[in-house]
């Protein structure tokens, strides 16, 4: 995460990565405006581009040559992003609500979401027909009919419902490339058929006729079935019935037809148009709320109707950007003016394309290598990105947003020098407010905790149980604070779990940058919110703590667990036994991965799959091992996997034989240390290279730099009897750590020096 010397002042939320918000994405990133957070919501980290999708079905391209990363794009612009689901916004609040977590506030908010093929049937069975967006969605069902293509026996019979440009190109992509699936397979290319059904009298109906009788002929000599006046009303068990008593068998049926806004839209209250879409003014704003913007599909434009192509929400990104700009400012909007006719390149499969443009056509080869040059230049703008050199930057300009007169002042004295000591708490109402809609849950051991507060939280020790006290705090590594509270919570709890204690309280200290009242507000609300909704799973009760200003966000916790006076079934580090087998519980590489972050040296996925395991609680994974007969255990943090095997070898007198190949590792874990990028912590780690006894014979292994990666909430590092391991491993796999791995044995102490031995 980039770091910032001016506090938040505005925030501007875009809804959707669709080719818009791209744009405003990018160009933020390469002039920033002082004083205004972006945030990116999106159900998926890779946003198509739709110009390039039917050559990629059709084989010409791969999926990344196709898709924008948008966390990637967002570390380079700075912005947050967060992989959500939007169901709704709260334009009284101007919060935007998202499923499964607390609603987003902005002061702007954008949409550009696209449209869903709308099917209008009078009949259909469930999960028939597969609209063609969201195309996230439609590449799940495009693969599995691949798949089904390439291993099973072919006469498949495929129908596309639609005749404009999208189902066209789909029917022509998707035929093209099916026919030399099973040309490689060696089996009968003609098996297969194809059927095209328009509701219309013709195809491409917003082109000429030329281009209209172009690509009927190329349909004919490709042997699809074209069906016109052949509106489908009826979809049941793979059977189209259409108004003309037309009755098709298609084990396939792809949905390309006319399109409709997303369902929650309507319950938002803005102004829309017949088919679902937001009705906009020329300067893409809402018509009825100016804080709302809208590009791309999901606009509509009352006095002149576009058709949903992605030139137009391209050229949107540009006014759009402006617009938002000038909103945060309180300076006059410019009006976006689409253009009368466009260029449309329509492929037919094939490396062959028709140009399109109002009365003109002409069609070749070399329009589709046009078309493939551009769409080309098109990606390489979001794709070919260059770290800020953050000590060469220039110090940003003073905030030019537009504030009232009681926010001013709170900037100035956001931007002034802070005070310590006791006059860095936050706000006592700023804090009360933020923590008044997070719900902690009460244990009936909490005699004063946050149901009551008090100076101090007054906790009672169940007879038999002892306490076992444990502490962790560390500065945010990514924007979201939510899930950022997760993670830390998460990540504090781990040592009470390795212990195989009962997390039962918990104290928080956290510090976050001066602002607005209601930006700090705000940033506080959502990161407690994760951190509590961990804390309640784990059955723990948040009973306090501390909250400060600094520069940088920062969250951690003091927590009270229980065990059994006796000790009876705790996991300490020095239990390791000679016989065992060491079990990990999730896979390594948060730290390599999130020193990639910054340097653009990672992709948007791999980032989320490390925070996905991140989030993942250790609780079910110490009973399990626990279930298994575990004697050590400990929780990988930032001392790295070898780090803190060594400090379970020591007080155990044993000897382990690490299976370096045997680690789980995080997706792109491998690439960002073969790159170079590690840790800062690293170097301190790699000193303990000295208790490896082969260690020159395997210092060149790629695999080699990750035992020394530090980890931020990872999983368990445990030893098991041997003849449970199997099990306890099969057990953990069914329980949600599906990288669970035995990666080593224990032995009995040998005369070397080293306490480890690398094997393969």
């Amino acid at each position: 995460m980039k770091s910032v010397d001016q506090p938040v002042l505005r925030d501007i939320v875009l809804i959707g990565g669709g080719h818009s918000h791209v744009g405003v994405i990018k160009k933020f990133g390469m002039a920033p405006w002082p004083g205004v957070r972006l945030t990116v919501i999106c159900t998926d980290i890779d946003t198509p581009y739709s110009g390039m999708l039917p050559g990629y079905i059709a084989g010409h391209y791969r999926f990344d040559e196709v898709h924008i990363d948008l966390g990637r794009l967002c570390a380079f612009a700075g912005a947050r992003f967060i992989q959500a689901r939007v169901t709704g916004l709260d334009r009284m609040a101007k919060k935007v609500i998202c499923e499964g977590r607390p609603p987003i506030a902005y002061d702007a908010v954008s949409i550009n979401i696209g449209s869903t093929p709308r099917v209008d049937l009078q009949e259909s069975t469930p999960g028939s027909a597969v609209p063609v967006k969201p195309i996230a969605q439609f590449n799940t069902r495009w693969q599995a009919l691949l798949e089904r293509i390439r291993s099973h026996a072919p006469g498949v019979s495929i129908a596309v419902v639609g005749g404009g440009a999208g189902g066209v190109e789909l029917t022509l992509a998707m035929q093209y490339r099916l026919r030399n699936e099973l040309t490689k397979a060696g089996k009968n290319p003609d098996s297969l058929s194809f059927h095209l059904l328009t509701a219309g009298d013709r195809l491409l109906p917003t082109h000429n006729p030329k281009v209209q009788q172009e690509f009927m002929q190329v349909l004919q000599q490709r042997g699809v079935n074209v069906h016109l006046n052949a509106e489908v009303i009826q979809l049941n068990e793979g059977v189209l019935s259409t108004t003309q008593g037309l009755q098709l068998k298609a084990d396939e049926v792809m949905w390309v037809t006319q399109a409709k806004g997303a369902a929650w839209l309507a319950n938002t209250g803005l102004d829309l148009d017949e088919g679902g879409f937001i009705e906009v003014k020329d300067t893409l704003q809402s018509v009825n709320d100016d804080h709302v913007f809208a590009a791309g599909d999901v606009a509509s434009f009352k006095d002149r109707p576009l058709e949903k192509a992605g030139v137009f929400a391209v050229r949107m990104g540009k006014p759009l950007t402006e617009n938002l700009k000038r909103h945060m400012e309180g300076t006059p909007l410019v009006h976006y003016r689409p253009q009368r006719t466009w260029l449309a390149l329509i492929s037919t499969g094939d490396q062959f394309a028709i140009a399109s443009k109002g009365a003109l056509s002409f069609s070749g080869g070399w329009v589709w290598q046009w078309k493939d040059w551009i769409d080309r230049r098109f990606m390489r703008k979001f794709t070919d990105l260059q770290p800020m050199d953050m000590d060469a930057a220039p110090a940003a300009p003073a905030p030019s947003v537009n504030l009232s007169a009681e926010e001013s002042q709170q900037a100035i004295s956001a931007i002034a020098m802070r005070c310590g000591g006791c006059g860095a708490k936050v706000g006592a109402n700023v804090l009360s407010r933020a923590l008044q809609a997070i719900h902690p849950i009460e244990r009936d051991d909490v005699l004063v905790g946050l149901h009551a507060p008090d100076d101090a939280a007054i906790v009672r020790v169940p007879p038999g149980k002892a306490m076992v006290h444990t502490v962790d705090f560390f500065r945010a590594f990514i924007d979201d604070p939510y899930v950022f509270g997760k993670i830390a919570a998460n990540h504090a709890l781990g040592d009470v779990f390795a212990m195989g204690g009962q997390a039962q309280s918990a104290t928080a200290v956290a510090t976050v940058p001066p602002g607005l009242e209601a930006k700090v507000e705000e940033t506080l609300f959502q990161m407690m919110s994760g951190a509590v909704e961990v804390l309640n799973e784990a059955g723990c009760a948040l009973v306090g703590g501390h909250t400060g200003e600094g520069k940088e966000l920062a969250l951690g916790f003091a927590i009270n667990g229980l065990v059994d006076e006796s000790l009876k079934g705790v996991m300490i580090k020095g239990g390791l036994k000679a016989g065992q087998v060491i079990v990990l519980t999730k896979p390594i590489g948060t730290g390599t991965l999130f020193a990639a972050l910054p340097q653009l040296g990672t992709r948007g996925v791999w980032i989320q799959r490390a925070l996905e395991s991140m989030m993942h609680s250790n609780r079910k994974g110490a009973a399990i091992l626990m279930e298994a007969g575990a004697t050590a255990c400990t929780d990988l943090t930032g001392f790295g996997l070898l780090g803190h095997l060594v400090e379970m070898i020591k007080p155990s007198g044993v000897d382990v034989r690490l299976k370096l190949t045997s680690l789980p590792l995080l997706d792109g874990a491998l690439e960002t240390t073969r790159a170079g990028i590690v840790s800062s912590l690293q170097p301190a780690n790699v000193r303990l290279r000295r208790a490896i006894q082969n260690q020159a014979a395997w210092v060149n292994h790629p695999l080699y730099p990750l035992l020394f990666d530090p980890q931020t909430a990872g999983g368990l590092l445990a030893s098991v009897p041997a003849d449970n391991a199997l099990h306890c491993v099969a057990q953990l796999r069914q329980n949600g750590y599906p990288h669970a791995a035995i990666i080593g044995e224990v032995l009995a102490q040998g005369d070397a020096l080293e306490l480890v031995a690398l094997t393969e």
